[in-house]
């Protein structure tokens, strides 16, 4: 059990190198037409949380909260029909008719004077998309990426661990997010904790019609929120492999399906559709160097070595598994010895998602 001290200090990592600075009309009508247009024509698209977690105890280590003596969580816990597709990767664009929303100078102008840097370069683009949802999520990090050990390379929950301990910040690559929401609930908004978890949330206030942040995500614990009539929220039949399409018979029509079998149907004004911009910032051109010489990397091994050692200078003694990426006790160890318990207060308009425990 963590100390009142030891979560505070656990807490205090967790603050981007500045606030979130809200922005407004984003895209153009014809940027964001494009979006969608290929959000139709190259799904259907996997649950969030079927493309990156394999189990609960991975899926746990990027969130905070506790659970009921004795429950054991399940992914099935976790089943809320949000969507996933990249637009670009590893610095490029995977759609050409994306090519100017990807490589955008005002978003690299924008990245570079929330850091103070020099250079940035974008990086990786993403959407998230729903109908009505219900949010369980109690405040997440979007997976850090340091020098030799990152996304594309390492599982989520190892990276998450390694942001939350404060060990690998001469590691961290510096990153800015331009994040972008497409709704018109005027309820569901982007709930934040800038001074950490432990202290006080701020809020993006609905609606966030192509509306956003630029924001360092990874090192600031963060949620969306539920949007949507209640009872929508988790449509019956939703399942680990449900997946979302655009329906053929109808431009402005949505469909989840399981198989041939359509769970729920969404028109696009009810749609929350976020897109998620980033970048890899440089300081300076001695920092852009080291970080594309690999002069100064860390390999995985390495990095469990030193999460481990750090531990076991405070008494918590870890064996290192044969297979320690996958291994859910090994996990859910290293996760509740950096996790500080989550956020302690949530703003009255945006309520935690109620959980079904029986």
């Amino acid at each position: 059990m963590l100390t009142d001290e030891r979560r505070m200090e656990l807490s205090n990592v967790l603050r981007p190198a500045a606030a979130p600075r809200e922005i407004d009309a984003v895209y153009t009508d014809d940027q964001r037409q494009r979006l969608l247009d290929v959000v139709r024509k190259d799904g259907p698209w996997n649950l969030i949380i079927a493309q990156h977690f394999a189990s609960a105890d991975e899926l746990m280590a990027t969130m905070s909260g506790a659970f009921p003596e004795g429950f054991t969580p399940s992914l099935d816990l976790f089943l809320t029909p949000t969507f996933r597709g990249y637009l670009a990767n590893y610095g490029t664009v995977l759609y050409p008719e994306l090519h100017d929303v990807f490589y955008n100078e005002q978003f690299l102008e924008m990245a570079k004077s929330y850091w103070g840097a020099e250079y940035a370069k974008p990086e990786m683009m993403l959407f998230n998309i729903n109908g009505p949802c219900a949010n369980r999520d109690p405040g997440h990090l979007d997976s850090p990426s340091f020098r030799g050990v990152r996304h594309e390379n390492a599982p989520t929950w190892l990276c998450s661990v390694m942001g939350k301990s404060g060990l690998f910040t001469d590691y961290l690559i510096k990153m800015a997010q331009v994040i972008t929401w497409f709704s018109h609930d005027e309820g569901s908004g982007f709930t934040y904790w800038p001074e950490g978890p432990l202290k006080e949330p701020r809020r993006l206030v609905p609606p966030v019609y192509n509306r956003g942040v630029v924001v360092q995500n990874e090192m600031m614990v963060h949620r969306g929120e539920a949007n949507g009539p209640v009872e929508q929220q988790v449509p019956a039949g939703l399942a680990f492999d449900t997946v979302f399409a655009g329906d053929p018979a109808d431009r402005d029509g949505w469909v989840l399906r399981n198989g041939d079998e359509v769970i729920a149907r969404h028109h696009t004004d009810d749609l929350r559709f976020l897109v998620h911009w980033s970048a890899e910032v440089f300081s300076d051109y001695d920092e852009l160097k080291k970080n594309m010489d690999a002069s100064d990397d860390l390999t995985i091994d390495k990095a469990i070595d030193m999460l481990v050692d750090n531990l076991a200078k405070t008494g918590t003694k870890l064996d290192i598994p044969s297979a320690p990426l996958h291994d859910p006790e090994f996990i859910g160890a290293l996760n509740s010895a950096y996790d500080l318990g989550g956020p302690t207060t949530y703003p009255q308009e945006a309520p935690l998602s109620a959980f079904q425990l029986a």
